[in-house]
């Protein structure tokens, strides 16, 4: 693109079709003056050699007509560019006068021809996309192919996403949204809700499990306790003797307690924890006094450094993971995202209620970017060879088409001298 904006050709290709154009313009030209000097020497060889010759006026009629062809098309491809001559006749120069008003012309027709929507959604549907989106996708190696484009497209993503702004939307619609409510009255309702369904009982016997395997394991600690509170003026053999009975009382019942509440489901102790949760349930969305407590909790969780650090670590690991994922050819996400295309391509192909439901979505999304966006997109036409320098684009017009104009002139020439033949042949014919 060069600076005026027109469209700019390799220095190779420009230098050869300026060749290319200058050789036919010279074809164009030497058959025009070959017509010419062909006039010329009829008329010499009729006025001086051999005045009267019949077939001098058929050569020269052709000759005639040939240069007068030649010549209305020499001016006619030239005024499209340039002056002829120089001369700024009426309706010359046509391209560098008139070329905003072709830019606009033109992107009116194709606005019009091209990129109405009938035509557009016409073809869209004729083309039949869902069918051959279904065939290409049925195949294992497009299927895997989607697979690449997609984890690609996933990687540079992710990789251009700023960590900051990763980690703003995750404390915004996480953190922050966890430290909106207060937490007590939904704990509540869900605790009793859990509890009247009675859902709440295997917590129950984990808690009942939990404390019979503590009671297992508790007997030197009974017996450590014991101890420590002995009385101290007691003799020591004393102590160690009463501690060790007592002790080992202790921990029996209390082994033999857990152990009959582990057993007995309906053992009181159980139905005490189950009033318990019923108490902590209903406490939790009415107690104010507990509320403002679990709130407290909450208040510390929240700005404690773990959950402070939580986005940054969560975007990190987010991120690793799916980097790694993607990269790694045997990873589950890059198999079901070539499962997933493969068999949507399979059901797209089978199922024409789907294929139907697809075509219409093309469809309409055609139809809709070419009523909205058609204008914008012929704007471009005219907008950019309003940009264009008049004489750089004529030139460069020129230089595209102008080796293709060169034969309407050799064919001026040519036609001209026909017709002239045919006209005068007639004529002589006739009178």
């Amino acid at each position: 693109m060069s600076f005026s904006g027109v469209p700019a050709f390799s220095m190779e290709a420009e230098a050869t079709r300026r060749i290319d154009l200058r050789r036919h313009k010279a074809l164009a030209t030497g058959l025009l003056i070959l017509a010419g000097l062909i006039y010329l020497a009829c008329q010499w060889y009729d006025t001086a050699i051999n005045p009267g010759t019949v077939w001098v006026g058929f050569v020269r009629a052709a000759a005639e007509a040939g240069m007068v062809g030649g010549l209305a098309d020499w001016f006619a491809v030239t005024a499209l560019f340039r002056y002829p001559l120089g001369l700024k006749i009426p309706h010359t120069a046509i391209i560098r006068r008139k070329k905003d008003q072709v830019g606009r012309s033109l992107s009116e027709f194709i606005g019009d021809n091209f990129l109405n929507a009938a035509l557009i959604t016409e073809k869209v549907a004729a083309l039949q996309l869902p069918l051959q989106l279904a065939r290409w996708l049925s195949v294992e190696k497009n299927a895997r192919t989607v697979s690449v484009k997609i984890s690609e497209f996933l990687v540079k993503a992710i990789s251009a996403l700023d960590p900051g702004d990763a980690e703003s939307v995750i404390k915004n619609s996480l953190i922050d949204r966890l430290a909106e409510p207060q937490w007590a009255p939904p704990l509540g309702r869900v605790l009793s809700q859990l509890h009247h369904e009675g859902r709440s009982e295997p917590l129950v016997d984990q808690l009942v499990a939990w404390l019979h395997r503590k009671a297992l394991g508790s007997e030197a600690l009974i017996a450590r306790l014991l101890d420590e509170r002995a009385p101290s003026w007691a003799p020591r053999f004393v102590n160690e003797l009463v501690g060790d009975l007592v002790a080992e009382k202790v921990y029996r019942e209390l082994i033999t307690w857990t152990g009959a509440v582990n057993a007995d489901k309906d053992h009181e102790a159980r139905q005490g924890i189950r009033d318990f949760i019923e108490r902590l349930a209903s406490d939790l969305q009415s107690d104010p006094t507990l509320i403002a407590k679990v709130e407290e909790l909450k208040q510390q969780f929240l700005s404690s450094t773990p959950i402070h650090n939580a986005p940054q670590l969560m975007w990190q690991h987010t991120r690793e993971g799916i980097i790694t994922a993607c990269s790694n050819p045997d990873s589950l996400l890059r198999q079901k995202l070539e499962e997933l295309a493969q068999t949507w391509g399979q059901r797209l192909a089978t199922d024409e209620a789907l294929r139907d439901s697809v075509e219409r979505r093309f469809e309409s999304i055609a139809e809709f970017f070419a009523d909205n966006y058609a204008t914008e997109v012929t704007g471009i036409i005219s907008e950019t060879i309003e940009r264009w320098d008049a004489d750089e684009a004529s030139e460069k017009i020129e230089l595209m088409v102008g080796k293709d104009l060169q034969y309407i002139r050799l064919n001026g020439t040519l036609v001209g001298a026909l017709a002239g033949l045919a006209i005068y042949t007639v004529s002589y014919l006739l009178f």
